[in-house]
């Protein structure tokens, strides 16, 4: 049996049928947005006068990457660094131990 799947965009400010989905980025956080026609090209308008005097980046090059964060929401990096100085015994590499990050969390 065959089938056939669509995709039909809408547009996220007022429902209608969207022409494309367009990309962006305003203080290090990446946007999309579904857009018809007419909305698309007010927002490269309202965009174009900064657009026009801004630099072009090339995939975030030039800013340090985030650090990794555990489950709980803390430095990875940091906990296991406290840990292995206080003697503690942690992996080097995936999941730490939740009575470790409560230690660490309660030392700070």
């Amino acid at each position: 049996m065959a089938r056939k799947t669509v995709v039909t965009l809408e547009d996220d400010l007022d429902g209608t049928e969207a022409s494309e989905t367009l990309n962006f980025s305003v203080d290090g956080t990446e946007y999309e947005i579904d857009l018809n026609a007419e909305h698309a090209s007010e927002l490269r308008s309202a965009l174009s006068r900064y657009t026009k005097v801004a630099r072009k980046t090339s995939g975030g090059r030039g800013r340090p990457a985030p650090r990794k964060t555990s489950g709980s929401g803390v430095d990875a990096k940091a906990v296991r660094m406290w840990a292995i100085d206080n003697g503690f015994q942690v992996n080097t590499r995936g999941r730490i131990q939740a009575d470790i990050v409560e230690k660490y969390l309660a030392a700070k």
